[in-house]
């Protein structure tokens, strides 16, 4: 039976603390422009993605967007337009998954700072963590995949019989589809979704009693394109979840429980911290500010704030804020995280003057 990997990740690794640091400074514009990746950027509206292979940025394929293994890393720019301008506004996001090495993700993020001064400091910045990812990182895909495997994988290069055995769970939630694979253990089935026990020539789309219209029909279109890359030699079935425990290749399961319920989400309560130097001493206050939107007129330019939502982690970063709090604001914001009950959430940083609308909506009173 497989064992289940632990993340290759840690909180102090996969921060942000290269973003409004020295070493962001040191990323000079001719290093940047010297990339091959950057020279097709920004230049018209649309998402971009590249992988991080052997400490080199290699382009996505278009038509493998949305689809990512948990063994890597990868770079997301997302260029659009607005009404009232004729600039381009950027995204940039790094996604890590949670088996990417710490080379893989280091990479990820130097190569963000990189592609952040190349397009002369105007992105706003995102680190995402597989499971964990932000609506506005999931708009940009109908669905998303998370694969097994890393920069040695494929998609469609291995033979039926050469297939291990696999478990994919699917479920739409917010007007997204998500296919993640996971491991083979019982308690990851319940009865809000649907899944597909893949094995290899004989394949099982299993169907939870609770599951929607819109996740039964993606998972028997699942099947059939695994079906399709093996050249029709596969078998399927589609087994309601009363039938479940009579199925005798369920036993590749480990575990007892079947049609065990997801876990409730718990709730947090939204907070703003500032961060600030004290007497330019280089000694930082951790001070709580407030629960809720805050006024525009709180947010001190001299200062770094944290606001966390619950589900997404914003650092707003003042225009006259010191090297100190620039610099230190992950490391707080990680140490707050970590004492909480907190998943690794999105962190997104916002600059003064160019703050996302997200972060508007969904802390900024502006009147």
């Amino acid at each position: 039976m497989e064992e289940e990997k632990k993340p290759n990740y840690s909180w102090k690794d996969t921060n942000l603390a290269l973003f409004g640091s020295d070493t962001e400074k040191e990323v000079k514009k001719e290093a940047a422009e010297l990339e091959p990746a950057w020279q097709k950027t920004g230049k018209k509206a649309g998402i971009q993605i590249w992988r991080i292979e052997m400490f080199e940025v290699k382009e996505w394929p278009k038509e493998e967007y949305g689809k990512f293994f948990n063994g890597d890393s990868y770079i997301i720019l997302n260029t659009y337009t607005k009404a009232e301008s004729e600039s381009f506004f950027y995204d940039i996001h790094f996604w890590i998954g949670r088996l990417s090495t710490q080379d893989e993700y280091t990479t990820a993020a130097y190569k963000t700072v990189e592609l952040h001064t190349y397009l002369d400091l105007l992105p706003i910045l995102h680190r995402e963590v597989e499971g964990h990812e932000s609506d506005l990182f999931k708009s940009y895909f109908s669905e998303i995949t998370i694969m097994r495997g890393g920069i040695d994988s494929g998609f469609r290069q291995v033979l039926p019989e050469a297939y291990k055995p696999r478990l994919f769970h699917i479920r739409y939630e917010n007007a997204l589809m998500s296919v993640q694979q996971v491991g083979l253990k019982r308690n990851h089935l319940n009865s809000e979704d649907t899944f597909i026990l893949d094995l290899g020539i004989k394949m099982y789309h299993l169907i939870g009693k609770k599951s929607n219209k819109e996740e039964k029909f993606k998972g028997a279109q699942y099947l059939h394109a695994l079906k399709a890359e093996r050249k029709g030699v596969a078998q399927t079935e589609t087994v309601e979840e009363d039938d479940w425990p009579s199925l005798g290749d369920m036993t590749i399961l480990d575990g007892d429980e079947i049609g065990v319920k997801k876990p409730k989400q718990k709730k947090f309560v939204h907070k703003v911290f500032r961060l600030k130097e004290r007497d330019e001493s280089a000694v930082l206050d951790w001070d709580f500010i407030s629960e809720g939107r805050v006024l525009k007129e709180k947010f001190d330019g001299g200062d770094v704030y944290v606001a966390d939502s619950g589900n997404h982690l914003f650092i707003w970063v003042g225009l006259g804020a010191s090297i100190a709090e620039r610099i230190n604001s992950l490391s707080y914001a990680h140490n707050y995280l970590s004492a909480s009950e907190h998943p690794l959430i999105p962190i997104s940083v916002e600059m003064e003057g160019k703050e996302s609308a997200l972060f508007k909506k969904s802390w900024v009173m502006l009147h």
